[in-house]
């Protein structure tokens, strides 16, 4: 298993180097790894619902919130699709129940094409089917953010490029037999930005933007 994990690696090392990036698509800052070295440490079981992802689930109290000792918190902020491929064989060596996704909006915000976004989440789909295949995936959508906020001024005025990715990946999911969960149209609001209710800084989510997220999921049977 180790050797194939790290053919895998190897393969997306190579992959990202001849696409002679023109992009920034650095992932191992200093935050990443304190919590990816801290992660190895921790103990895994195939009962773990994981929670993967960027600073908004990082934020998130999802074990609290669900009121669930099962679920694990993967997020971690600022992280792009390809730190979630560097990492994901270690969190997938536990072989776990469940993984609840929502990664991309870092991607967007550095400008990274929609076309290797969605490249890099049909690889992320492709090595959760194959190195553990009895997990359930669970694809969300990118969340809306809203431009009246002026302090992630990169991630603000991409909605074009939200939704180019969120359409892709609901035709991915579709296509592979994945769940995939719309929660773009549950947080956005007649302007098609953000809702206010749900954010106070125009890209993450407030408590009651989490009871949202967590509405979405009950309403479609996907309680963790």
């Amino acid at each position: 298993m180790k050797i194939y994990i790290s053919l895998l690696l190897t393969l997306i090392t190579h992959i990202c180097a001849a696409q002679n990036l023109t992009w920034d698509s650095a992932y191992n800052n200093t935050y990443y790894e304190q919590k990816t070295t801290q992660h190895k440490l921790l103990v895994q079981a195939k009962k773990d619902i994981i929670y993967l992802g960027n600073s908004i689930t990082d934020i998130a109290e999802m074990a609290e919130l669900w009121q669930n000792t099962h679920i694990k918190n993967r997020g971690i902020s600022s992280d792009i699709t390809y730190g979630v491929l560097a990492r994901l064989p270690q969190i997938l060596n536990g072989k776990p129940a469940k993984i609840y996704l929502m990664i991309g909006i870092n991607d967007i915000s550095r400008n990274i094409p929609d076309s290797v976004i969605i490249a890099n989440y049909k690889r992320i789909i492709t090595m959760v089917t194959s190195l553990s295949p009895r997990t359930k995936l669970v694809v969300q959508s990118i969340l809306p953010t809203n431009n009246n906020y002026t302090q992630f001024k990169n991630h603000q005025n991409k909605t074009e490029h939200i939704l180019a990715v969120n359409n892709a990946l609901k035709n991915i999911c579709e296509a592979q037999k994945i769940t995939y969960v719309n929660l773009y149209t549950s947080m956005v609001n007649a302007e098609g930005k953000l809702n206010p209710l749900y954010t106070n800084d125009g890209l993450h989510l407030t408590g009651a933007g989490y009871l949202q997220w967590m509405a979405v999921l009950k309403k479609l049977n996907l309680t963790p």
